[in-house]
C-alpha cells in the first residue's frame, strides 16, 4: 500500500515507500525484523519530519485494543496506538485518572510521550512522567520491556525516545483517583499584572494556560482548570488580576467556535472533559496551521515575555495564538523540562512556512540566553551544534541508540542531524 501521505497539518509529505498496518504483535515483529528502514506513525501531529522514513511507515491502529486497569497498583496498561481520549473515558469509568492531558485528547499515547508532549501545571510533569514501563519491538524483531523499576540506568533515556529505539506497542502508566475539575476563563489581563504576579497566576489552579496574540500588551485569555476538591481560599471573582471573568464559553483561537472547547463557566466535570482545551467529540480541523514551542527555565518567564515584546510586530501578522504554560521538572534525558521547572511558549502559526521561518529565527535569538529547548515534534531552527548545551545527557542518548539500534533501522534524516551516528 502506498504511503504517500501527509501529517495532520499537511506541511510534511512522507517519503516512505509503504504504509503497513500489522494486526498482531507477531506480525509487527516480522515486519520490523525484515524491514530496511522503519518508523512508527501515530496520529500525525508532529509538524516536522520526525516520523518520516525512506523505508516503511508502520501504523499501530490495527493492533488488538488494550486497556487494562490495575486499580490495586494504581496503573493502567494501554496499547501504544490508542488516543488519550479513548483511554481516558474507560479509565474514568473505572474510577481512575491520569495526572494530566494535552490540549487535544485525539493524540496517541505513544507519540505524545515519545516527544515530551505536556499539559500544564506548576506541579505537573509532562505526559511521559506517568510512564512506568514500555514494551517495544526492537530492530531485530525482539519484544523487550524497559521499566522505571527494572532499568533505572536506561529508562530515563528510553521514555522520551523520539521513536528511535524501537516501535512501542504497550505502555504502563501511573494513575490516581478520578477527580472533577472546574474551568474558568478570564479575559484581557494586562501584561504588567502577569509579569508582576506570574507565579501567583500560574499557581492559582491545577492547570493554567495564558493566551496572547502579541497584538497588544495584554493576555487575551487566562484558562484556569481547578480541581473541584481544592481546599485553598481562591474563588472566582468578577475581576481578577485586572481581567474579567468570562460570562460565556470561549475558544482560545481568535474566531474559533467555543462549541469545540471543553466546558467552562465553573461547571464541574470529570478530569478528562476539562483538562484538554478541546472536546473529544470535536474532530480537529484539517490542520491549517503550523506549530512551534520552546521550553525554558520557569524563572525566566518574565525575562522571556520582555525579550519577545520588541518583535511582537513581526510575530503577530503570522500568528494565530500563543499559549504560555508551566511544567514541572523531570528526569527524562530528552525532555525539554529535564531537571528544571519550565515555562513553555507555544506558537500556533498561519500555514505559511516562508513567512514563519524568519520569525522563528528571531524568537530563538531572543530566547537563546535563557537556554530555550525546542519541542522535538514541532518546527524549530535550533541547530545540532546547540543541542549538547541544552541537553546534558545527549551523548548518553546517542550511546543508547547504539545499543538498541546499531544499524540505524529506526533512524531518519532528522535523527541523523541531531544524533549523528558514530562512523
Amino acid at each position: 500500500m502506498s504511503a504517500r501521505r501527509t501529517n495532520w497539518a499537511g506541511n510534511v509529505t512522507f517519503g516512505a515507500r509503504r504504509l503497513l498496518r500489522p494486526s498482531s504483535i507477531s506480525e509487527l515483529q516480522h515486519l520490523v525484523a525484515h524491514g530496511r528502514q522503519v518508523r512508527a506513525l501515530g496520529t500525525g501531529h508532529s509538524f516536522n519530519a520526525l516520523a518520516d522514513t525512506s523505508g516503511d511507515l508502520v501504523s499501530l491502529a490495527a493492533l488488538p485494543r488494550v486497556i487494562e486497569v490495575d486499580t490495586a497498583n494504581a496503573a493502567v496498561t494501554v496499547g501504544a496506538g490508542l488516543a488519550y481520549g479513548e483511554l481516558a473515558v474507560e479509565l474514568n469509568a473505572a474510577g481512575r485518572a491520569l495526572h494530566n492531558l494535552g490540549s487535544l485528547p485525539h493524540i496517541s499515547v505513544a507519540g505524545a510521550c515519545a516527544t515530551g508532549t505536556h499539559g500544564s501545571g506548576n506541579t505537573n510533569g509532562n505526559l511521559a512522567t506517568a510512564v512506568s514501563a514500555a514494551q517495544m519491538v526492537t530492530a531485530e524483531g525482539d519484544l523487550v520491556t524497559v521499566s522505571r523499576g527494572g532499568d533505572p540506568g536506561r529508562f530515563p533515556g528510553a521514555v522520551i525516545s523520539l521513536g528511535a529505539l524501537g516501535i512501542v506497542t504497550r505502555m504502563t502508566l501511573d494513575t490516581l483517583p478520578a477527580f472533577d475539575v472546574r474551568q474558568y476563563v478570564y479575559d484581557d489581563l494586562p501584561l504588567e499584572q502577569v509579569t508582576e504576579h506570574f507565579d501567583e497566576i500560574t499557581g492559582s489552579a491545577y492547570s493554567v494556560s495564558l493566551f496572547t496574540d502579541w497584538r497588544s500588551p495584554r493576555i487575551r485569555q487566562a484558562w484556569l482548570k481547578r480541581r473541584a476538591d481544592a481546599t485553598d481560599s481562591w474563588a472566582p471573582e468578577p475581576r481578577w488580576m485586572g481581567g474579567r471573568l468570562a460570562d460565556s464559553p470561549r475558544n482560545p483561537v481568535p474566531g474559533g467556535d467555543p462549541a469545540h472547547c471543553t466546558q467552562q463557566l465553573g461547571v464541574p466535570g470529570p478530569w478528562h472533559e476539562r483538562l484538554p482545551h478541546f472536546r473529544l467529540e470535536f474532530t480537529p480541523s484539517s490542520g491549517d496551521e503550523l506549530q512551534s514551542e520552546y521550553l525554558l527555565p520557569r524563572g525566566c518567564a518574565i525575562e522571556a515575555l520582555q525579550a519577545l515584546r520588541p518583535i511582537a510586530g513581526r510575530m503577530a501578522p503570522v500568528l494565530r495564538i500563543c499559549e504560555i504554560r508551566t511544567i514541572a521538572a523531570d528526569e527524562a534525558w530528552l525532555s525539554p523540562s529535564y531537571q528544571r521547572d519550565a515555562v513553555a511558549f507555544h506558537f500556533t502559526w498561519l500555514k505559511d512556512w516562508a513567512a514563519v521561518k524568519p520569525v522563528l529565527g528571531e524568537i530563538e535569538e531572543c530566547l537563546a540566553p535563557m537556554r530555550a529547548r525546542p519541542h522535538w515534534g514541532k518546527l524549530f531552527r535550533t541547530g545540532p551544534e546547540a543541542m549538547p548545551g541544552l541537553y546534558p545527557r545527549l551523548a548518553d542518548f546517542r550511546q543508547l541508540l547504539g545499543c538498541y539500534d546499531p544499524a540505524g533501522k529506526f533512524r531518519n534524516d532528522l535523527l541523523d542531524r541531531y544524533f549523528p551516528p558514530d562512523r
